[in-house]
């Protein structure tokens, strides 16, 4: 019998009510905590840990690209965004160069920023 763990029936139930609004949000906190974890795992000497982390940041922007509705002319723009991020954390993920991973979390950090702005005018209106 699986173990009862509250934690993740709350993060489960969280997802399952979300809005895609929210979901994508939720996505780009993800993509920065598991760069932030291969950061601190580079700064260790956790090879392996770094590896998988930068790889699962890798597998969410991918998502993003490819629900990309590119009916819209900025579609355009976040694809030239999400293709370079993915080539920065393909290099550091063969250097194992925390600095790179330092400047797509910036680049992460903005978009987010940007999305939470978006997802607050569009409640205001």
């Amino acid at each position: 019998m699986p173990a009862h763990n509250p934690f993740a029936e709350y993060t489960n139930n969280k997802i399952m009510t979300a809005s895609p609004a929210e979901i994508t949000l939720m996505l780009y906190e993800g993509a920065i905590k598991f760069c932030n974890i291969a950061i601190v795992s580079i700064e260790h000497g956790e090879i392996e840990k770094a590896h998988l982390n930068i790889k699962k940041t890798q597998r969410i922007i991918e998502e993003f690209r490819n629900t990309l509705d590119h009916k819209y002319a900025v579609a355009k723009d976040f694809d030239r965004i999400y293709v370079y991020l993915l080539q920065r954390l393909f290099e550091a993920n063969m250097k194992k160069d925390p600095a790179i991973l330092e400047e797509v979390n910036t680049h992460l950090r903005s978009v987010r920023d940007t999305w939470k702005e978006v997802m607050r005018r569009s409640r205001q209106s």
